[in-house]
């Protein structure tokens, strides 16, 4: 069975119902108010963000940039390492081998 008013209206009591026709009265002053102060705001927690997010996109390429140099001398490191015992390899270190 569908609850009916009456069942909510002794559920609430007088403070509930008294509540409830305060809120409906008050909505149309409280919501303008509420808007033009959370404008405010949501405005400014939008310009944070996009504060914080232009920085930290050229903090992240700048570490982009310095993780591709660290893998780039990583990297000539090795090659270097590979050439090293071929040429050592070809040297004659004056060792007789009787």
């Amino acid at each position: 069975m569908a609850p009916k008013i009456t069942d909510f209206v002794e559920e609430a009591g007088a403070p509930g119902i008294i509540a409830g026709i305060g809120a409906v009265l008050l909505a149309p002053v409280v919501i303008p108010v509420v808007a033009g102060v959370g404008k405010p705001i949501a405005k400014t927690l939008i310009k944070g963000g996009i504060s914080i997010y232009e920085r930290s996109r050229g903090a992240f390429a700048e570490l982009g940039e310095t993780w591709e140099d660290i893998v780039a001398e990583a990297r000539a490191e090795l090659a270097e390492a590979k050439q090293l015992p071929a040429v050592e390899a070809g040297v004659d270190n004056g060792d007789k081998v009787a």
